[in-house]
């Protein structure tokens, strides 16, 4: 119980990375360029990671880390990056908060990890509250971004399943940094062809890159592929339920603004659905079954 509960913690560290990442990428980076920002945003990382690693793919994992990096890093941060540049950070959030009830399908089908019923209802209530907490007030929205952000969203929970899949193969570092330089090389052609010469950075832009390759992207990703090495696709998937949640409270403290009574309602029901999610949930949920039987039997035998 004590392991399970520190990879969960592992895992959110990903989460609440990557809900600060909308925010970095809409007020610092050059808007414009999503080839060249998700290229600069993966390849560092991976060579960081590739560092510590020191591992070179072998066998599978040369066309296995070409797969994930596409799916998990290369087409998803391109298209992370154009969402944040034609959405507001709310309903992008919105959008890919559904991953969770994604993830848990495409594991049943992938891994035979069938949901529980307490991982559905985690989902229903999380994506609930992530609406609630969101979803304020009228906002124009961009068609182009809704696809982008839908297809990022796809994209990325089946990316996620196979490397859980395949997790078992290599270790997190190095699986995680082969992914992200195979990204990273296979946007670089794309964004010469399609962008032209790489954006000019300003001393903000360089900032704003550094954070996003070191603590949103090496940090974050190494910690979410370890925690689906050893947890339930479905627990990991609500737990990504923290990205919005971390969205909306830099947001507010950031405009130094309290935070409404609509979105503390919707905070709370995406706590709730994310402590669903987790295995403690379940056994609670067991162990409370069991004991309405056994009084049921009783009753009965009465």
């Amino acid at each position: 119980m004590k392991a399970t509960a520190g990879w969960a913690l592992v895992t959110a560290i990903a989460p609440v990375a990557w809900g600060t990442n909308y925010y970095v990428t809409h007020q610092f980076l050059p808007s414009g360029y999503p080839l060249y920002g998700a290229a600069i945003r993966a390849l560092p990382a991976g060579l960081l990671l590739l560092l510590l690693s020191r591992k070179r793919p072998h066998g599978t994992w040369w066309w296995k880390s070409l797969v994930l990096g596409i799916l998990n890093m290369s087409a998803f941060f391109a298209l992370v990056y154009l969402a944040a540049q034609l959405l507001p950070t709310t309903v992008a959030s919105t959008i890919m908060a559904t991953s969770p009830v994604v993830m848990m399908l495409l594991a049943w089908s992938l891994l035979a990890e069938r949901p529980r019923v307490t991982y559905l209802a985690g989902a229903a209530v999380g994506i609930a509250g992530v609406c609630l907490m969101l979803l304020t007030g009228t906002t124009a929205v961009d068609g182009r971004g809704v696809l982008a952000s839908v297809a990022a969203m796809l994209m990325s929970s089946l990316g996620y399943v196979l490397a859980k899949r395949w997790s078992h193969e290599v270790d997190v570092l190095s699986s995680t940094s082969w992914q992200l330089i195979a990204g990273g090389l296979v946007l670089m052609p794309f964004a010469i062809a399609l962008e032209g010469p790489p954006p000019t950075l300003t001393t903000p832009a360089i900032a704003g890159f550094t954070y996003v390759t070191v603590v949103a992207t090496a940090i974050a990703f190494a910690s979410w592929f370890a925690g689906l090495r050893h947890l339930p696709a479905g627990t990991v998937g609500l737990l990504g339920l923290l990205n919005p949640v971390t969205g909306v409270l830099l947001g507010t403290t950031i405009a130094a603004e309290a935070l409404t009574a609509q979105q503390l309602g919707g905070i709370a029901l995406a706590l709730l659905g994310i402590f669903l999610g987790q295995p403690a949930a379940t056994r609670l949920a067991t162990t409370a079954r069991t004991r309405a039987d056994r009084l049921l039997e009783r009753k009965g035998a009465a």
